[in-house]
């Protein structure tokens, strides 16, 4: 039997440009015959309007938002009660062995950092590093490059995703000079002698320049000239003049962090009174509409509600623990590579890969992009046990197998919290910057990895393992070549040699 003819006012008040993108189905109902709603693609539907705060909402909706939102947006607060820190920083200086500075400034260390920092997990001890936390809807800011000669270098700036926005460093061709760091809503002109202009999606973010430095006494007198003109001030401050400062003369204030644990910057409790301001300052990408939409609407629900409030606190609080903290681990995320290394391939350039994105800033926030730096993770040996200091372990390159670079590579070893394991050499890591390895008779080179003394045939190749408790690995390949890139090249086996 066919069906009653379609009447030509069955659509009567619908507008067919306003049937878009709903697809077929979403036609038929509307009375657009399926032909119609194939053959014009023009056709679109108006979005449907998003939650609304007034409505009531149960509480086991607002622990299913919360718990989801805590998940993806924990490193957005992060990196936003960074800046709320640093926005309490009277003055450049140091807050211990980190470099601190107010908002849009930045500090710079003069020798690697010390192993009781604890305000970033994962640090390293081939860099001089300096940091500053950008607050660009109050000024763009001026960044100075000096002439760092054959030196491998890289400035770091990410946005409050974590995602890098700037293309400066050796691997760049970047030439000295002064470059200007710009909010998503800055409408000045750039000024003359600026060497190129970046924007930022956000107005929150961070900045890190990294300068590779050897292990040696005379490397560490002839880094400082280069050191003294990495600079970073408010466009206002900008005269095309080269500006310096001798960064051993600067403030000291009072050691910030302390404990075995990285700095706590997200707070389960206090979250949801930060969110808000963390989301208007990083607008929805394309497809995240929704997303925001929903949770923000449950977050003003929440400010008339207590129990709302309550409930949402709770479902944090079992995310943090649940879902985040065994992000910490590495073996829990990442692609997966022979002998149990894992790495990531979109460092700092997660768009919306929230996993990573998170999984990341829990367990070493602030890594380069791939094209900068490559990095691979170990918490196991090859056998699949833990590592752990009460074993003794060997990683072994073949000959001319170390990581391809054209930069330098490390291999670090950190503790149970990822930060370094105190040790009587104070060697927290081998690699190109150490000048005294010794490769076997084959040419290949092995790492010992212990907690103690090897012989003596071996010291020098030796990487201190705690006393006790578990460790894990990390390699760094700064300015990657294919070959690391790609995954023709990835790390050997930690080998866990017999009691």
């Amino acid at each position: 039997m066919s069906g009653p003819k379609q009447s030509p006012t069955a659509t009567a008040g619908l507008d067919r440009r306003h049937l878009l993108a709903a697809g077929t189905a979403a036609a038929v109902l509307a009375g657009v015959p399926p032909r119609f709603a194939k053959a014009d693609a023009r056709i679109s539907f108006p979005l449907p309007p998003g939650p609304d705060a007034n409505v009531k909402i149960t509480e086991d909706y607002a622990r299913l938002v919360a718990r989801d939102a805590y998940f993806w947006a924990w490193p957005l607060v992060n990196v936003y009660n960074r800046r709320l820190t640093f926005a309490k920083v009277p003055a450049i200086g140091r807050s211990g062995p980190v470099p601190m500075a107010p908002l849009n400034r930045l500090s710079m260390l003069t020798d690697y950092i010390e192993p009781e920092e604890r305000v970033v997990a994962c640090p390293n001890q081939d860099v001089v590093y300096g940091a500053g936390l950008l607050a660009l809807d109050q000024s763009p800011v001026v960044i100075q490059v000096p002439d760092f000669g054959d030196r491998f270098w890289v400035y770091q700036a990410v946005d409050l995703r974590t995602d890098g926005f700037i293309q400066i460093g050796k691997m760049y061709g970047s030439t000295p000079g002064f470059y200007l760091f710009a909010g998503p809503n800055w409408q000045g002109e750039t000024p003359k002698g600026i060497t190129r202009a970046f924007r930022a999606t956000t107005s929150t973010g961070n900045v890190i320049p990294r300068v590779f430095m050897d292990d040696t006494p005379e490397d560490r007198r002839a880094i400082q000239p280069s050191l003294a003109q990495i600079l970073m001030y408010p466009l206002a401050e900008y005269d095309g003049v080269l500006k310096s400062q001798d960064w051993s003369k600067v403030a000291a204030f009072p050691v910030s962090s302390s404990g075995d644990e990285e700095t706590k910057w997200v707070e389960p409790e206090t979250f949801f009174d930060v969110l808000p301001l963390v989301l208007a300052d990083a607008p929805a990408q394309p497809g995240e509409e929704a997303r925001y939409a929903q949770v923000l609407a449950v977050v003003a629900a929440a400010k008339q509600n207590p129990a709302l409030k309550q409930a949402m606190i709770e479902a944090a609080r079992d995310a943090d623990k649940t879902l985040v903290q065994p992000l910490f681990q590495f073996r829990n995320y990442g692609r997966q590579l022979p002998h149990h290394w894992s790495t990531v391939v979109n460092g700092a350039a997660f768009g919306t890969d929230y996993f990573t994105r998170t999984a990341v800033a829990k367990s070493n926030i602030f890594v380069n992009q791939p094209n900068e730096t490559k990095y691979f993770y170990q918490d196991l040996a090859e056998n699949g046990a833990r590592l752990n200091g009460g074993h003794r372990y060997t990683v072994t390159f073949a000959r001319d197998a170390t990581p391809p670079v054209n930069g330098f590579w490390s291999l670090t070893l950190y503790n149970e919290h990822h930060f370094f394991a105190p040790n009587e050499i104070k060697r927290y890591s081998v690699g190109t910057k150490n000048k005294g390895l010794k490769l076997n008779a084959d040419g290949s080179l092995t790492i010992h990895v212990q907690a103690d003394r090897p012989t003596a045939d071996h010291a020098a190749n030796w990487l201190p393992a705690p006393k006790g408790g578990d460790f894990s690995l990390y390699i760094r390949t700064y300015w990657p070549k294919a070959a690391t890139i790609d995954g023709s090249w990835t790390p050997p086996p930690v080998v866990q040699l017999a009691s």
